[in-house]
Order: structure tokens, then C-alpha cells, then sequence
């Protein structure tokens, strides 16, 4: 499902038009990441939870030449999913309820 999909099936179900839809689709998405981008945690209930981890800092090889390279440390999205959406994903009857 892309994000075009995403607004679509958002605006059937609310009644609202696709642009007004589109708004609060990218306000949410938008907010998710500056959240993460200040270090918080992002949870939403029954689906999941954002949050940043930081990737320590290691060698690697290059396997075109074998060399060694350094890769620094950073910082990484990472989601987490919910037991509800892993339930739901898992079973057999793959409905959605509002």
C-alpha cells in the first residue's frame, strides 16, 4: 500500500475530500519524524512504537576488494510492532476493524 493508497482508503471512510485527507496523512507522517528527529519515542496503541537506536560504530570489508573499511556509529529508525498487529498479521482472518 503506498501513501496515495493510504489516503484513498482514509477518505472513503471518513468522508473527507483527498486533499484535506492527504494534509493530515503527511501532518501525521511529519510529526512522527520530528519527533523521532528530537529523540522521543513515538507510540501509537494497538499498532506499534518508533523510537531511534544508535548503531555502534564497526569494520566492515568492502566485497568487491576484500579491504577493510570503518563504518562510524549512528543513529537509526526503528519500529517496533505491537502484539495486537503481530496477532492480527498471524491470523487467518485478516479484516480490519475500525
Amino acid at each position: 500500500m503506498t501513501k496515495a493508497d493510504l489516503v484513498e482508503e482514509i477518505s472513503k471512510v471518513t468522508g473527507l475530500n483527498k486533499k484535506d485527507t492527504s494534509i493530515i496523512v503527511n501532518e501525521i507522517i511529519a510529526n512522527i519524524c520530528r519527533a523521532l528527529a528530537e529523540g522521543d519515542k513515538v507510540e501509537l496503541r494497538g499498532f506499534g512504537s518508533f523510537k531511534v537506536k544508535e548503531r555502534r560504530a564497526r569494520r566492515a570489508r568492502n566485497p568487491r576488494t576484500g579491504e577493510g573499511v570503518f563504518v562510524p556509529a549512528k543513529l537509526v529508525p526503528f519500529f517496533k510492532a505491537s502484539n495486537e498487529l503481530k496477532a492480527r498479521v498471524n491470523s487467518s482472518d485478516r479484516t480490519v476493524t475500525t
